[in-house]
């Protein structure tokens, strides 16, 4: 059997390629986050996209919009205390306040969560949207992970992603 080359080398240097980005995103993915600093409270920002932009633009020089779901997720990460999540105010991409998803404030239990769901069919936020939230502790306790996983599940055709929330100063 007669194999060319040129073939085997491009073949080789393709898996070798593919290889050397899979190692890459396995190891970005795999490494450990900085430990956190205790704290008694913080205000933080989480952005939300109730849509996203995409594709080419048309005639009319406007870009596809693939509309999507929002599930925010606040989590208490310290394994032997409670958190009060404060607030959880949604503002739309012009800063308008939309509305307080929480009645009252919710105390999380050690390792608990709190979720708050934005359905796909919310569209008065637009693409830079985003939740201010707040908590507090009695005492220092591990900060929350805050995070809204996006997501648009059609047949053919799907999309998700995560965005994570950052500290904030309160005003």
């Amino acid at each position: 059997m007669k194999i060319s080359l040129s073939y085997t080398l491009r073949q080789i240097t393709a898996r070798w390629l593919a290889t050397a980005l899979l190692c890459l995103l396995a190891g970005a993915a795999a490494q450990a986050q900085p430990v956190t600093t205790t704290g008694s409270g913080q205000t933080l920002y989480l952005p939300v996209y109730s849509h996203v932009w995409h594709g080419d633009v048309d005639s009319k020089g406007v870009a596809q919009q693939t509309l999507g779901s929002a599930l925010v997720s606040i989590r208490n990460t310290d394994t032997a205390k409670s958190i009060r999540v404060t607030s959880a105010v949604y503002y739309d991409s012009k800063g308008k306040r939309l509305r307080e998803y929480l009645d009252k404030p919710v105390t999380l239990a050690p390792l608990a969560a709190n979720e708050i769901y934005v359905p796909r069919n919310d569209t008065a936020d637009g693409s830079g949207a985003g939740f201010i939230s707040a908590w507090q502790a009695a005492e220092p306790a591990n900060p929350p992970v805050v995070e809204a996983l996006h997501l648009n599940m059609p047949a053919g055709r799907s999309i998700a992603f995560i965005t994570t929330a950052r500290p904030i100063a309160a005003r």
